[in-house]
């Protein structure tokens, strides 16, 4: 259960104006003027109704980029960030590679052996590749390579890639390993020896565990506790977007890469899926086996008003939404969390 908040050094907002009506039942609600408090508890029911539908508990959190209140639920509970870890270990390397210290086009030889799993880009290709540092940066938040990631945290550790999140006062944001080690230790906590047997197991053809079990074993594994693994919450997530959108974060060349690689990110279906096409979305997702599917970004509308926002779901024991209908999900939180800071200011 949540209870959606209001975050400023003022005062509560009083009356706004018309709200648009919506037909979704995750939709924006209707009626006139009416006062934050009502219009809290529509956020709150919209999205209770979407946590009860499909299964999902939900921590989100969205503030203008800039000056001003945001307003979300949930977001200060520890999440387990997936992929989205991948916006703070590029925000060091392309820090590091602004103050010197670092060549962006050092050429990275990633072996033809084993690599760290995924998807997606350098660990889908068999024959040796040689890349610079910054087309490793662009990979990895472009299309989540996995590879990308871990030769990034090998150049430039991860505890300084801890260290830059702490100097920025985010505290919950903590990285504990690289790739390849989380979702080893997955898979060793589910009882098997590494990744690629967890995920080439078939129940059918190899007996147990089920595959209920596989994913209840999974949704307990300590490397997807947000107590013991890499950590973060939706509030800390969507101030570092703030950073990074107001050359805060790190230098402003830095800054300036994360957000145009940020914007080419492939995956369009989460964020952007509340949004109008006239609204333009950087965005990095995350996800892990399904069970902790998640997206954080930066909305930007005609006007220019820009809002970061950052939408981390869980999937609880025995649900099996359709992933398409948690993505919309996603998307309509997000949607509804800005419908209510736009609404408040233009009141």
């Amino acid at each position: 259960m949540f209870e959606a908040r209001w975050h400023s050094l003022d005062e509560e907002p009083g009356l706004v104006r018309d709200r648009r009506h919506g037909e979704s039942p995750w939709g924006r609600g209707g009626g006139f003027h009416r006062p934050a408090s009502v219009r809290l508890e529509i956020v709150n029911s919209a999205t209770q109704s979407m946590e009860s539908e499909l299964g999902l508990t939900i921590a989100a959190y969205a503030a203008p980029i800039g000056d001003g209140c945001g307003v979300g639920f949930n977001e200060d509970v520890l999440v387990a960030p997936a992929s989205v870890l991948k916006v703070p270990v590029a925000l060091t390397v392309e820090s590091t590679v602004s103050l010197g210290e670092l060549n962006p086009q050092e050429r990275r030889v990633v072996p033809s052996g084993p690599r760290t799993p995924g998807p997606v880009g350098l660990s889908l290709m068999t024959d040796v590749v040689e890349i610079s540092v910054r087309d490793l940066v662009t990979t990895m938040l472009t299309v989540s390579d996995n590879v990308a990631t871990d030769e990034l945290i090998a150049i430039v550790g991860i505890e300084r890639i801890n260290q830059t999140v702490d100097n920025l006062g985010l505290r919950s944001w903590a990285v504990t390993s690289d790739i390849r080690t989380m979702l080893d230790d997955v898979a060793h906590s589910v009882g098997f020896g590494d990744y690629l047997s967890l995920v080439r197991h078939r129940p059918d053809v190899n007996g147990a565990p089920d595959e209920e079990e596989l994913m209840r074993r999974i949704r307990s594994s300590p490397a997807l506790d947000p107590t013991q693994g890499t950590r973060t919450t939706a509030r800390d997530a969507v101030e570092l977007l703030k950073g990074i959108w107001t050359d805060r974060a790190g230098p402003p060349v830095a800054c300036e890469r994360i957000r145009w690689a940020m914007e080419r990110q492939l995956v369009r279906a989460r964020l952007a899926s509340g949004f109008g096409q006239d609204v333009s979305v950087a965005a990095k997702s995350g996800g892990l086996l399904g069970v902790v599917p998640n997206e954080i970004g930066v909305v930007r509308y005609p006007s220019g008003d820009a809002y970061a926002v950052a939408v981390f779901t869980r999937r609880g024991d025995g649900i099996s939404a359709d992933p398409r209908n948690v993505d919309r999900a996603i998307g309509a939180v997000a949607h509804i969390l800005v419908d209510e800071i736009r609404l408040t200011r233009s009141s």
